[in-house]
């Protein structure tokens, strides 16, 4: 008897994409996806649409400092639009810790904020709240599936769905 065919050797197209770029990113910018995908938490909604991260420049070492560690944090450079960069400049003390926060370390210790045109793709808009209509066909839709996080997870994507497409009158 012939074994079923398995795919256990395979990989995501975006875990591939990253291995390739963040290579890249690290060496001319000093930044990796990672960072680049979280920016819109770490600077949240305020200023989410209209800045984004360039480059980490970190300062050379020639060597171990006296603490041993051989680590100063580093300079991180965000290109902003406009006028909305007077705003970042005066969240740059809560920015440094969210950064900091993110990386888990004080990877920052500056940052320097440059004026330039961000060109972000359109958000698809917040899915709707259902009506006691669509949620009681969801429910009932959902109402076979035994397993609980199943079911939680199934009724987050049709509510979802549902929300995203037009209400019927």
């Amino acid at each position: 008897m012939a074994k079923p065919f398995t795919r256990k050797g395979s990989v995501q197209i975006a875990e591939i994409a990253n291995g390739l770029i963040d290579p890249i990113l690290a060496k001319r910018a000093g930044i990796n996806t990672l960072l680049l995908g979280s920016w819109d938490d770490i600077v949240g909604e305020q200023f989410a649409g209209c800045s984004r991260p360039e480059r980490i420049r970190w300062p050379r070492q020639d060597g171990p400092d006296e603490t041993g560690g051989g680590f100063a944090p580093g300079l991180l450079t965000i290109a902003c639009e406009g006028a909305r960069a007077l705003f970042l400049m005066h969240q740059e003390a809560e920015l440094i810790s969210r950064v900091n926060s993110f990386f888990g370390f004080q990877a920052i210790s500056q940052i320097r904020i440059v004026q330039k045109a961000i060109h972000i793709p359109p958000r698809k808009p917040k899915a709707r709240p259902l009506d006691a209509r669509e949620k009681s066909r969801l429910a009932s839709m959902l109402a076979d599936v035994e397993d609980p996080r199943l079911r939680e997870a199934l009724e987050r994507l049709g509510t979802g769905v549902i929300g995203r497409s037009p209400k019927r009158r």
